[in-house]
């Protein structure tokens, strides 16, 4: 089972997973007006390396995420995945590189109820063409490696809040990413199991020297990253929690 702590990083100076630099981006508020959300953003993250970033409600940390994961274009700027710059990319490739190179935990966990857990977690490899005898079977150990074991075959009703926070970590896992984009994966569970959950995200991202990128309004929470940045207009800064 992951272990409920919080590791610390491992691994050498490597080239970043995610690096963004001079990120602008403005939303509409109107016909004609716009709103700008944050400007000269730069961003790095490296293998195993937790990055949590905070900032009021508004202040665009969700659209960041939408940006990184390449679901949407900055107004100015640059952001590289993998060394791959995400401007370059047809909208296939970019879903090629989703679907190969990033894992997705949201705060309300999006599995489906009409699947098994195991075919849940098992779905992105499905997705991309992968036999379903393996993909399933990797996805039985995550299962265990979450707590869950013997679990496989019960659906979704089944379980309570922090257990689906669970298999959406495993699903996000599965494909073992490069990158991890997690948008208050926290915010819907009481704080004691908050804790247990977080605790697996943080030990599992070291355990596949992946890179996390932990959007939360929680202190709690952001304590169990590297590095805490507050989003404002002016873009990332270092922050502490209190």
């Amino acid at each position: 089972m992951i272990a409920a702590s919080f590791p610390a990083p491992q691994g050498n100076i490597s080239a970043p997973v995610l690096a963004a630099y001079g990120l602008s981006k403005s939303v509409p508020t109107s016909i004609m007006g716009t709103r700008l959300l944050f400007s000269g953003l730069n961003l790095s993250v490296r293998a195993g390396e937790i990055i949590a970033i905070m900032g009021e409600s508004g202040m665009g940390k969700s659209t960041l995420l939408n940006l990184l994961a390449g679901l949407d274009t900055p107004d100015e700027g640059q952001i590289e995945i993998t060394g791959q710059p995400l401007s370059t990319l047809s909208d296939d490739a970019r879903t090629d590189l989703r679907r190969d190179h990033i894992g997705f935990v949201f705060q309300a966990f999006h599995i489906l109820p009409h699947l098994t857990l195991a075919q849940n977690v098992a779905l992105p490899l499905l997705l991309a063409g992968k036999p379903a005898a393996p993909a399933l079977a990797r996805a039985s150990v995550l299962i265990a490696d979450v707590g869950l074991p013997g679990r496989d075959h019960d659906y979704p009703a089944t379980l309570s809040g922090g257990e689906l926070q669970r298999i959406a970590i495993a699903r996000a896992l599965i494909h073992q990413p490069a990158l991890l984009l997690a948008d208050e994966p926290t915010g819907n569970l009481d704080p004691e199991t908050a804790d247990k959950v977080l605790a697996m995200l943080v030990a599992a991202t070291r355990q596949q020297s992946a890179a996390l990128i932990l959007v939360t309004h929680s202190d709690r929470a952001a304590a169990a990253a590297d590095r805490i940045l507050r989003l404002s207009a002016t873009g990332l800064s270092p922050h502490a929690v209190r």
